[in-house]
């Protein structure tokens, strides 16, 4: 086990041997370090945290602190952050609530500098957020999501998979999945298609989204008649399923089309 011989680590840390704490680490009480994991110099773990294998905690980055949150009593409460997840300097991470009773960052996720995850957001897997973007919050994110740097994500907010959302956004309404968000105030401004090719979705796949979307924003059809329409003349699939079913299921309402 690499330990630096300045890091304070508790004695019921759990630690794999193949882990790799730098100097002037924190460790608390109640935390789990997974296989082949690399803490960086000056970072803190906080009590009641748990990190995969083969993650990566740079320089400054404190994961686990208590929530900013009033209604927080001391509860305990955890933070799970899965393998081969990178989270950048200065990286916060704080543990969940009553609500939720975790936060949680999936697999494979890069969280780069500066960025914030709040009380019980929940992130999925091979999720990329860029500099210095601040979740509230219960935010929940799925899978393959990209989030521009410095965007500000309102509480309670759900991003969709394998969006990609422009840097600098203030997010306060729900993002459906496979689609790009820009402009201010943000604004549905077509699909994905390239990150989804990237990510082996087929012509008929990317096709078939293209379809559900033209119908939602393009036609002269409200939300609840567009989504009618497309469980009425388009077959199942997982891609029209998860758009449509992510629209019915949410409470704040989707980001709408620009002008």
């Amino acid at each position: 086990m690499n330990i630096h011989p300045s890091a304070i680590v508790h004695p019921n840390a759990k630690i794999h041997p193949s882990a790799n704490i730098g100097p002037f680490v924190c460790i608390e009480e109640n935390v789990e370090i997974g296989e082949g994991t690399i803490i960086e110099n000056n970072a803190t773990i906080c009590s009641n945290t748990k990190i995969g294998k083969n993650c990566h905690v740079f320089q400054g980055a404190v994961i686990g602190g208590l929530p900013q949150d009033l209604k927080y009593q001391g509860e305990e409460t955890y933070t799970i952050i899965g393998d081969n997840t990178v989270l950048r300097e200065f990286v916060t991470v704080h543990r969940g609530t009553a609500s939720k009773k975790q936060t949680v960052v999936g697999n494979s996720c890069l969280i780069m500098a500066y960025c914030h995850v709040a009380h019980d957001c929940a992130l999925g897997n091979h999720i990329i957020m860029s500099n210095a973007t601040q979740l509230a919050g219960e935010v929940v994110v799925d899978d393959y999501a990209i989030i521009g740097g410095g965007s500000l994500v309102h509480q309670f907010t759900h991003i969709g998979g394998h969006v990609m959302i422009q840097g600098g956004s203030k997010i306060n309404k729900d993002i459906p999945p496979y689609t790009m968000i820009a402009r201010e105030p943000i604004c549905y401004c077509g699909i994905n298609s390239v990150g989804l090719k990237r990510r082996g979705f087929t012509d008929e796949q990317v096709a078939t989204i293209q379809q559900v979307y033209r119908t939602i924003y393009m036609s002269d059809m409200n939300v609840k008649q567009a989504l009618e329409h497309i469980q009425q003349t388009m077959p199942d699939s997982v891609e029209k399923n998860y758009i449509v079913s992510f629209i019915q299921e949410s409470p704040r309402g989707v980001v709408g089309k620009g002008k």
